[in-house]
């Protein structure tokens, strides 16, 4: 049996993932870190870790301790929140991926898992039907990173066999992890104002189309890639993940239905300008051939769980 590694359980996608994992490899075998205390269900379900993704020495003790197999390296600084300091968030997103290369080629660790992002892309990328191979020029320290991850899992694959796989995520929804600081995240931030306050007050324009996943179907995804054969896999850097893609007005009526009183206002921040320079959708054709993708969820079907789900929260 594996035993995995999920470094940044606390984050939106770490939080589901490592329970996910569990039900799949068992409680004892995924060993949860993250720089902070996690959630009960994490930390009292299975092993866990304090573990700060700078401290190299200490990430390989704990990954010989529990003899990992396969690690999960989910720890970063999201858009919004590196702009507002770029190197500190440099330095996370991307020595901390250096360091976890160098580590899973010299301890010969199975297999690694990075996620890459959307905001790899640019101001002169295609921005429907983004393809896999085009022109990628980034320009926030988000994407920069991301970009540059890219290169070095190519890199770590090519020249020294490392097995590395990553998703190209795009804007990411979860009713269980609250918005991060990301430029999708009103996407998450829309659905708690409408249980609490019956209102949100959106920091995109209301016309502003991303490409956005369920967090059901992005894990899904992940989980696909790295149970995939190595040998079907033909992208050595990251793949397209295009989930679906609707606008801030989207969203708003696809709340009305449930919620007819729900209003929304618009109050664009410097989160705008990064939206601009994103994919309004993507061709995610390679990964549907390569590891047999697919998607459960569109916006509706979405909105109804969000809505359910968050409500009960706060019944609580």
């Amino acid at each position: 049996m594996d035993k995995i590694l999920v470094l940044g359980c606390a984050g939106q996608i770490g939080s589901e993932l490592t329970l996910e994992l569990r039900k799949i490899y068992g409680d004892s075998n995924v060993c949860a870190s993250d720089i902070r205390q996690a959630d009960k269900d994490i930390t009292e379900s299975g092993p866990f870790e304090i573990l700060n993704v700078l401290e190299a020495n200490k990430v390989a003790e704990v990954v010989k301790k529990h003899g990992i197999t396969q690690i999960y390296h989910l720890a970063a600084i999201l858009s919004g929140n590196a702009e507002k300091k770029p190197l500190p968030s440099w330095d996370i997103n991307m020595k901390g991926l250096l360091d976890i290369l160098e580590m899973v080629k010299e301890l010969k660790v199975k297999r690694l898992f990075w996620p890459s992002s959307i905001a790899v892309f640019g101001p002169s990328t295609p921005i429907k039907n983004t393809p896999q191979q085009c022109v990628m020029d980034p320009n926030t320290v988000y994407g920069i990173s991301k970009l540059a991850g890219e290169r070095w899992i190519a890199y770590y694959r090519k020249r020294y066999g490392v097995d590395t796989r990553s998703i190209r995520y795009p804007g990411l929804i979860s009713y269980k992890t609250e918005a991060g600081g990301g430029t999708t995240d009103y996407a998450v931030e829309v659905y708690y104002d409408a249980i609490q306050k019956g209102s949100y007050i959106c920091f995109l324009e209301k016309d502003t189309y991303l490409p956005m996943m369920f967090m059901p179907d992005a894990i899904k995804a992940t989980i696909q890639l790295m149970h995939a054969d190595a040998d079907k896999l033909t992208v050595e850097d990251s793949y397209n993940v295009g989930g679906m893609s609707f606008c801030p007005d989207d969203v708003f009526k696809s709340i009305q239905k449930e919620m007819p009183n729900f209003t929304m206002d618009y109050e664009p921040d410097f989160r705008q300008a990064i939206a601009n320079s994103w994919p309004q959708s993507i061709d995610d054709s390679i990964a549907r051939n390569d590891w047999n993708l697919s998607f459960e969820y569109d916006l509706d079907a979405m909105t109804k769980v969000m809505l359910a789900e968050i409500k009960k929260k706060f019944e609580k």
